[in-house]
């Protein structure tokens, strides 16, 4: 019995949909195409990440993915989430799985997507910026 609640649980993929200024981001990668393309209108390419400007967006494309077997969950605090690297430390790994990034004069620091990815991040010599 309990190997078929595993099976139920383990299909479903969490996307992570962040607070980022005044717009709603999300990054994931798409093995379905058409899936994609219907959500290419809130792909910002520059950013390589979707952008949802306003709340009605948010819950349209969370709609979508619930009924095509996601789970949301929505992160307005992304404290949690951020790491930090030297400015001229290699981070291009760290860069493909981030939501965000900002260049300071001595560090860049990081959103990522996900808790995996703050680990993966950590590995790699990135550090959790710290709330003080």
């Amino acid at each position: 019995m309990s190997g078929q609640k595993s099976d139920v649980n383990a299909k479903r993929d969490t996307i992570n949909i962040f607070k980022i200024g005044s717009l709603w981001c999300f990054k994931y990668f798409f093995g379905d195409r058409e899936l994609f393309v219907g959500l290419s209108e809130y792909y910002n390419r520059d950013k390589y990440r979707f952008e949802l400007k306003n709340v009605g967006e948010r819950n349209k494309v969370m709609k979508s993915f619930e009924e095509k077997g996601f789970e949301t969950t929505l992160i307005g605090d992304t404290a949690e989430y951020t790491v930090k690297i030297g400015r001229f430390k290699k981070y291009a790994p760290i860069l493909r799985n981030s939501i965000d990034s900002t260049e300071g004069e001595k560090e860049r620091v990081f959103i990522m997507k996900d808790l995996a990815s703050v680990e993966e991040a950590i590995g790699r010599g990135a550090e959790k910026v710290s709330d003080d």
